[in-house]
């Protein structure tokens, strides 16, 4: 009879599981790293029914490779550039093989002391790191806890936040809370308002413009609430954002919060990309004023090298998050819960089952320490300012906002793009350097035979440039480098300008491959500019 857990037998099996990951770090670049294959590839590979008897690892394992790599967009490619970064280590691996192994079930203090205590002691080192103000931290009164994504971090927020202010105002006025967000805030916002019972119509998406790099304004923010509350609405939620996923753009905390405080409404700071990087000091800057903020959120299994999942989610009041999602039927209670000197976290966040992550962030800490930390995150940030020199030093290419931390925000300029022959109404055609209808070359001519130089009516040239004809040859030059497969980026929209986005940061990227990475895409713009 074959047993489930026969040391020996886990043994064979993980040294070959082990071995077949090795190869996949060491070949990673190799693949495409865009899945190739076409929906529903999968399910004309595999049969209809499950086995009706065991089969071999063996040939488990080379169904793995056949069939399901093809089928994988590999993240830990060092081409990789997409999105942001899932960044792993062998710190994190062995953490979460470890917390597999052990598969306990951690949801309060009883079932399992370790799993609570090691977790409790990792937020408040990271927060430390952070430099977060102590009421953060367990020793503040405040605390932390490790949530699977921010989406579940800002839902469990807004329901504490909720209950906080209808314990207050009375439940019948839940139709009255109001959500502010910009419009650059990460979309989970929407999602967790949402199912928090929100009104679709009180979450307050607020503009934000180029000239304040697409950060939430102060004033802007200020007239929102202003306008609510005149209108008998109860501002209830800000998120803001250190790093927006679209550009990076950091939301000046401090100057928000000193406006939030004046109408008593919870502010989150969502920092689930750019928070790691504030562990270095010449960033720390980036999340100053969080000592106004009621939560603060970063997402370790982004850019701090702990393998999927792990949200470090801080609160200055645990109590607010206890009484909102906490429950305690006959049989969860025991005696260490009812003595009060535990945390059951539980209570800290929606389900009732938790897995054991802090042991792999307790791994990465402790196996890298403070310094080499910050230094593969400085290496990162030198790699992106590399690539951003080298859009510059190309005059076609433009950076369309600024670099805060590893991502560059950049596209093909409206002045590499050869314009259409246009009219505006007065006889004048543009052509954009290339020769005329009237012979002139270098320059642009109109019925009259005027003759203007490059570089001279460059509004005009940009009429035959509309934003639609820039956004859409710059979103066809990344759709064709992402179907190469030699790297994969991704793209946002800001202020209607469509941008490329290369987010550096997979583990095992080198400046080697940030180099083949702008040939790549120099060489797929040689050939789109040719033809357009």
């Amino acid at each position: 009879m074959m047993e489930l857990l026969d040391h020996q037998e886990f043994r064979r099996q993980g040294h070959m599981v082990i071995d077949m990951i090795a190869d996949y770090y060491r070949d990673a670049e190799k693949y495409p790293v865009r899945s190739q294959v076409e929906p529903g590839y999968l399910r004309q590979r595999l049969p209809e029914d499950a086995p009706d008897q065991p089969e071999a690892i063996e040939t488990i394992l080379q169904d793995v490779q056949k069939h399901i790599v093809p089928g994988l967009t590999h993240w830990q490619s060092p081409n990789y550039f997409a999105y942001f970064p899932s960044s792993g280590s062998i710190a994190g691996f062995l953490g979460e093989i470890l917390s597999t192994g052990f598969n306990v079930v951690g949801f309060n203090w009883m079932s399992s002391p370790a799993a609570t205590e090691l977790e409790s002691i990792v937020m408040d080192w990271l927060g430390k790191m952070l430099n977060l103000p102590e009421s953060f931290l367990f020793s503040g009164n405040g605390g932390g806890v490790l949530h699977g994504t921010t989406c579940e971090a800002i839902l469990c927020t807004i329901v504490a936040s909720r209950e906080k202010v209808l314990s207050r105002v009375g439940r019948d006025s839940i139709s009255k809370l109001v959500v502010y967000s910009s419009d650059q805030t990460h979309c989970a916002l929407q999602k967790a308002a949402q199912i928090a019972g929100i009104h679709p119509n009180n979450v307050r998406v607020i503009l934000t413009t180029k000239s304040t790099d697409f950060s939430l304004s102060p004033h802007s923010l200020r007239s929102a609430i202003v306008s609510d509350v005149e209108a008998g609405m109860i501002p209830l939620f800000l998120c803001a954002t250190v790093g927006t996923t679209s550009s990076t753009a950091v939301d000046p905390v401090a100057a928000l919060c000193d406006v939030t405080k004046e109408y008593d409404i919870w502010v989150h700071v969502d920092a689930a990309y750019a928070g790691s990087a504030c562990i270095c000091p010449e960033f720390r800057h980036f999340i100053n004023g969080v000592e106004g903020a009621n939560s603060f959120s970063l997402n370790a299994h982004k850019w701090f090298f702990t393998n999927l999942d792990c949200c470090c989610l801080w609160t200055k009041d645990p109590t607010a998050l206890i009484k909102a999602l906490s429950t305690n039927p006959e049989y969860l209670k025991n005696a260490a819960t009812n003595s009060k000197r535990v945390v059951d976290y539980k209570d800290w966040q929606i389900a009732l089952s938790r897995r054991f992550r802090a042991m792999k962030l307790w791994l990465v800490l402790r196996s890298y320490g403070i310094s080499k930390l910050r230094s593969f995150l400085r290496s990162h940030v030198e790699m992106a300012k590399h690539f951003e020199k080298l859009v510059t030093m190309d005059k076609r290419f433009e950076v369309v906002v600024p670099r805060n931390f590893a991502t560059v925000c950049f596209r093909v300029s409206p002045y590499a793009i050869k314009p259409k022959v246009s009219n505006n109404g007065n006889g004048y055609q543009y052509h954009n350097g290339y020769q005329n209808d009237n012979g002139y070359q270098n320059g642009h001519g109109n019925g009259n035979g005027n003759r203007y130089q490059n570089g001279c009516h460059e509004t005009q040239l940009l009429l035959a440039n509309d934003d639609e004809t820039v956004n859409d040859l710059n979103s066809k030059l990344l759709e064709s480098i992402n179907a190469s497969g030699r790297l994969f980026m991704t793209h946002a929209v800001v202020g209607g300008t469509y941008i490329m986005r290369f987010a550096v940061g997979a583990s095992l990227t080198e400046e080697r491959h940030v180099d083949m990475a702008w040939k790549i895409i120099q060489q797929y713009a040689d050939a789109i500019l040719s033809t357009s």
